[in-house]
């Protein structure tokens, strides 16, 4: 195979199918690979001898006559915050520059009993705490759609390696949005599952309560295929949900007639992008043509999210990060003469975490401190509830979703709000309250923002978000890939080489 791999679906059959072996697969997305992480810096690690060593065993495996899996042969890359035997796990941060996992993630181990061949590591913010992808120690990720631009975060690497034809799949997680984000920076789509859906085991922890695994891909077939794989109860974790994992897929085909979706009167304002709200507008319409019915719905405390959200997540953060202090994990300063054991601790947490982490470490700690704790934390909580009311009411009103932006706006460039926190924080205004309320929610393209630079025109993709009830993944699949059958916006590509 040559050229950029586009789909899951197409590439396992291939593979299953002996029209393409799983080793010749693999070389193409590593050649890829190889070729354009001096452009896009999406891989903190390229794994070649793993990978093909991976390959040769899924192809030994077919030639034996043997269940290759559902993703037979598939390239996939991993953000660098899940744990991996093969390679380092650094969550892009100097603290675990030389970590080394001695276990693999239920997901990895899942998607390799699958048939599922990993490629890599991909970069990210730090910790996974950042919307832009700048806040990572190898660097700033870039969008193939703009080199100048960033692709979202956290989930940086994952989403640029699957909108550059790297790879037709890459895990990210999501704690506030870092998958569905930079889907939409990236013109692909991105599941933010159920929390409890998929197990944690093996991620390096950001804020406990709300992290989740999910894929990014090219559409919401190949979606379903990884989500099917990577889900379902873990004993190792202990919110994973006792739900059975099920084949998404299976009514992706089905007509979305008689159901319905919501539409926030919140969310479509002159706070967006101009064509952030033509492609929500856009996108109902479609909908409404496949015989869907597009209702308003009222989602009250959808502004409150961002600040409950930037109190709880660093709280947990905080809490998380402490087993970092150079002495029992992460990077270790080198002792000075005369000095203590606090000032080793101190000097060492400087060192290995970047000011982004740093910030939200320090916050985390302050509204948990006594005398902020009920004022700051226990109000965020309180909050955490309302939000989560929300969307119970339109649910419990006969929405099967609800519709909303992405993110304010397209892809900035790169360094525009790198030194404004509230702008970067901002940017996860419509992603935020889906993790608060433990909620799923897919983000598809779904249209383009066209701006001009040095008098050309520069196009960016938008995307449009679908949040559903608890465990409705199979639901917002459907959803999105009956849109994907009446438009075009999936299939457009970045054109880089």
């Amino acid at each position: 195979m040559s050229g950029p791999l586009t789909s899951v679906a197409m590439t396992a059959a291939a593979v299953r199918g002996g029209k393409a072996s799983a080793l010749e697969v693999a070389r193409a997305a590593l050649t890829r690979a190889e070729a354009l992480n001096p452009k896009l810096n999406a891989f903190t690690q390229i794994l070649r001898e793993e990978a093909l060593a991976a390959a040769k065993r899924v192809d030994d495996r077919i030639a034996r006559g043997e269940a290759a899996g559902p993703l037979a042969g598939v390239p996939i890359a991993l953000k660098d915050n899940i744990c991996t035997r093969a390679g380092r796990t650094t969550c892009a941060s100097r603290m675990l520059e030389h970590y080394r996992s001695p276990f693999d993630a239920t997901v990895v181990t899942r998607l390799q009993a699958a048939g599922a061949v990993v490629i890599g590591k991909t970069n990210c913010d730090e910790f996974a705490m950042g919307g832009s992808g700048e806040h990572s120690c190898f660097g700033a990720t870039r969008n193939p759609w703009a080199l100048d631009r960033v692709p979202g975060g956290s989930s940086s690497g994952s989403a640029a390696a699957v909108a550059a034809g790297i790879v037709p799949a890459a895990l990210g997680s999501d704690t506030g949005g870092s998958i569905r984000q930079p889907a939409s920076f990236c013109g692909i789509t991105g599941l933010k599952p159920t929390y409890g859906r998929v197990s944690r085991y093996g991620l390096v922890a950001f804020a406990s309560s709300l992290d989740q695994i999910g894929p990014l891909t090219r559409n919401a077939e190949d979606a379903a295929l990884i989500l099917g794989v990577i889900s379902g109860h873990d004993p190792q974790d202990s919110t994973s949900a006792p739900v059975p994992t099920q084949d998404f897929a299976a009514r992706l085909n089905e007509p979305v007639d008689g159901l319905v979706l919501g539409v926030p009167r919140q969310v479509a304002g002159s706070a967006n992008h101009g064509a952030v709200n033509a492609a929500l507008e856009a996108a109902a319409d479609t909908w409404r043509t496949l015989g869907a019915q597009v209702v308003e719905v009222d989602l009250p405390h959808i502004d409150a999210g961002i600040a409950a959200y930037y109190i709880i997540a660093p709280a947990e953060a905080s809490s998380n990060l402490a087993r970092f202090d150079g002495i029992r994990y992460g990077r270790r300063a080198k002792t000075l003469p005369g000095e203590g054991l606090e000032d080793l601790y101190a000097r060492s947490r400087a060192e290995g975490f970047g000011p982004e982490v740093r910030r939200r470490i320090m916050l985390g700690t302050h509204v948990l401190s006594s005398g902020y704790y009920d004022a700051y934390y226990v109000t965020a909580q309180k909050v955490r509830r309302l939000i989560k009311q929300d969307y119970d009411r339109a649910f419990a009103a006969g929405c099967h979703a609800v519709l909303m932006p992405a993110s304010p706006g397209p892809a900035f460039k790169i360094g525009e709000k790198i030194n404004d926190p509230l702008a970067l924080y901002l940017e996860d205004l419509y992603t935020v309250g889906v993790n608060l309320a433990g909620l799923p929610g897919i983000v598809i393209p779904a249209g383009m923002a066209v701006e001009i630079e040095a008098g050309e025109p520069v196009s960016l993709p938008v995307g449009v978000q679908l949040v559903g009830p608890p465990l409705a993944e199979a639901t917002l699949l459907r959803i999105a890939r009956q849109f994907e059958l009446a438009t075009v916006w999936h299939s457009r590509a970045a054109s880089i080489a």
